[in-house]
């Protein structure tokens, strides 16, 4: 093969690139970890020395970490004072928890992945799966992925998914049923429960770890009372005729979708719905090969895929399986009424009733 010097130059350009966003993962980590960015926030421009001694940090450390930091244009260095500042741009990012472009949760969720490529990589050999679900991955996967997601329940849930299905709304705020299922830390049932008060939530979740966390969550917003939350896989969820039953982000990891949505349709009233939150994708591969899509299929290639294919029947759906590949699936379980609600740049939101 003959190089073209011009896109080689251009292509190495990009690896370098690439190269560098991988190896500052480490460092949001750590920045994350002991409050770095907080401290920055609430700084203003401050010195190495400075911020060192506002988190009791080493100062040597701590002006690497600036510096690896302003080369990425995640701050802003003044050469003149020598001094690092956070623009309310990367304070949106990296410093406020509510934001709902906070990216923590997401550097927290894709630092497992090296330390979890053989096994993955085992996948590839044997098309088995790793032998491991999500809930048997490094704690900070769980967590961070919850982390990640939960900004844009909170922007989007209450407001804009809900009202899109019919007459949901109505029988949550006369008191309803409602079933989370892999609800994970809880924090789209706080949600929900938090805005309909006269209903009752139950989330269920195969994580223990992750039941206790939301327990922990519920009583710490007051919202107790009217929520329940219990270690159980999706379709051990009873049926108690929930007027709603929602799936956040989790449908494509199971390794038997069609099974478990066909035992959720048992467990609706006669006119309840399921509520499908999944990952935004075309229904062809060509559709998303951007940058959104490019996360999503990394994704989907260490988490979603090879957690599928470790549990029983290993659909192996992925996080880009399309509305007519989900809708396929939730018509083999029975549903005969699936439609597209709602939708952001990163998420779809079907309803399917029986």
């Amino acid at each position: 093969m003959t190089l073209d010097q011009a896109r080689l130059d251009a292509f190495v350009g990009r690896m370098l690139g690439e190269i560098g966003a991988t190896s500052i993962v480490p460092l949001v980590r750590i920045g994350d970890e002991l409050g770095l960015y907080a401290a920055l926030r609430d700084a203003g421009p401050t010195t190495a020395g400075a911020l060192a001694e506002r988190t009791r940090t080493h100062e040597r450390c701590i002006r690497e970490w600036l510096a690896a930091h302003a080369a990425a244009g995640y701050l802003d260095y003044a050469a003149a004072t020598d001094t690092f500042e956070m623009t309310p741009e990367q304070a949106a990012v990296f410093a406020d928890p509510e934001s709902p472009v906070n990216m923590l949760g997401g550097f927290e969720a894709i630092a497992p992945g090296v330390a979890d490529a053989p096994c993955v990589a085992a996948a590839f050999r044997s098309g088995s799966g790793n032998g491991r679900g999500s809930h048997e991955r490094c704690d900070c996967l769980v967590s961070g992925v919850d982390r990640f997601i939960r900004a844009g329940y909170g922007e989007h849930l209450v407001r804009d998914w809900l009202p899109a299905l019919d007459g949901v709304v109505e029988k949550l705020e006369h008191g309803g049923r409602v079933a989370d299922v892999g609800c994970g830390h809880g924090a789209s049932t706080i949600l929900m429960a938090q805005a309909f008060p006269r209903s009752n939530f139950a989330g269920f979740d195969c994580h223990a770890g992750s039941i206790q966390r939301a327990r922990a969550a519920a009583e710490g917003a007051g919202v107790a009372a009217n929520t329940r939350f219990a270690t159980l896989a999706a379709t051990d969820v009873p049926v108690r005729g929930f007027d709603l039953v929602t799936m956040f982000d989790c449908l494509h990891d199971m390794g038997d979708p069609v099974g478990v949505a066909s035992h959720l349709r048992t467990t609706l009233s006669s006119d309840g719905v399921l509520m499908l939150v999944e990952p935004m994708a075309g229904d062809r591969p060509e559709d998303d090969l951007n940058a959104v899509g490019r996360l999503s299929y990394a994704a989907s290639t260490m988490i979603c895929t090879p957690v599928s294919m470790a549990e029983e029947v290993g659909l192996a759906l992925g996080a880009q399986a399309g509305e007519a590949r989900l809708a396929d699936v939730l018509g083999e379980a029975g549903f005969s009424r699936v439609r597209r609600v709602a939708e952001t740049p990163f998420t779809m939101i079907l309803e399917a009733r029986p």
